[in-house]
């Protein structure tokens, strides 16, 4: 590659003297992906998998912004978990705010310069964000046909859909197939989720003021569920381990009621590590047909609004066989 060559281009070209080569093989050749994915951190996606998708432009994740007191730190940045951790115990305010439709720019132009024909850009909840009103601002004056898709939901139920685009993607699919794609995973996601504390989403707007003091007042520990977009309560509950373990028999549940095989878990958390794992091996041994459960700390984005101590789990289902993406793999891994 020429200095002046950039990667992605270097990519497509790559792919070009392969499908050549197949063809003067006999080798039926592979597909041309024609179609960009864009996504933002709140997808929860795992680095690893992320790492070479990005590198030749069919994948961008962008940085969702969080405001910790009056400095602005982006996903990725050093230490903002740790940032975080202690703007919340010490009652920093911590906010957050959607990306700016300048950064959906860079991101649809990049994808044009990269030979890219459309992109498809998967979003969280626009019941919790603006960040699909900034995408779609963008996507009219992109150069090349780009699809919105409002996920209706966060974290790796997002990025369930993320990866059934990119599979869709590198099957050849036109854009209206990788939309779909992602559109009937995102269906088969459901977010459940436990926190000690209402406070931080309360400040947020995520729920309102009166369920904040209803869970303060009565200690109730209440277990939550994403539903159509929104934060939703699912039960209340009267302690901290009471609410762990109705949140893993809902969970397992869930899992257990869908087609045999293909259930797929992920568990956030944020400042509570050993918790998660341990709640993790506990759904592994309660579903033993399902893969261990990928285990990732929230993205900072949702840890400013969920606080400390934060236990969520998402219930998807596998890709279809064969497909790219899929591989039910741990911590860091496609699920």
């Amino acid at each position: 590659m020429t200095d002046a060559e950039p990667a992605g281009q270097s990519w497509l070209r790559g792919r070009f003297l392969r499908l050549r080569d197949a063809a003067r093989s006999g080798t039926p050749p592979a597909a041309v992906v024609r179609t960009a994915i864009v996504t933002d951190s709140a997808a929860a996606l795992p680095a690893d998998w992320v790492r070479d998708l990005v590198a030749d432009g069919r994948l961008t994740v962008v940085p969702m912004p969080v405001m910790v007191g009056a400095e602005i730190y982006g996903e990725g940045d050093d230490d903002i978990a740790g940032t975080i951790s202690v703007a919340l115990a010490t009652g920093t305010p911590v906010k957050t705010s959607r990306p700016s439709p300048g950064q959906f720019d860079h991101a649809y132009l990049a994808a044009k310069e990269r030979g890219f024909d459309a992109v498809v850009s998967v979003h969280l909840s626009g019941d919790l964000s603006g960040t699909a009103d900034a995408a779609r601002l963008a996507a009219g004056r992109a150069g090349i046909p780009v699809e919105v898709l409002d996920s209706r939901t966060v974290g790796m139920a997002q990025g369930m859909g993320v990866q059934s685009a990119v599979a869709a993607a590198e099957a050849g699919g036109a854009v209206s197939d990788v939309r779909a794609a992602a559109e009937e995973r995102l269906a088969r996601t459901k977010v459940y989720f436990y926190v000690p504390s209402l406070e931080q989403l309360r400040r947020g707007g995520r729920i309102g003021a009166a369920a904040s003091v209803w869970g303060t007042m009565f200690a109730i520990k209440p277990i939550l569920a994403v539903e159509n977009g929104r934060i939703v309560p699912l039960e209340k509950v009267r302690s901290a381990a009471k609410a762990v373990a109705r949140l893993e028999e809902i969970v397992a549940a869930d899992a257990a009621a869908r087609p045999s095989g293909k259930a797929r878990l992920a568990v956030h958390h944020f400042g509570n590590q050993a918790e998660a794992e341990q709640l993790a091996a506990r759904l592994a041994a309660l579903l033993p047909s399902c893969p261990p459960a990928q285990i990732s700390a929230l993205p900072a984005v949702l840890a400013a609004h969920a606080g400390l101590g934060v236990l969520a789990v998402i219930v998807g289902e596998s890709e279809a066989p064969n497909t790219v993406g899929s591989s039910p793999l741990r911590n860091g891994s496609p699920v």
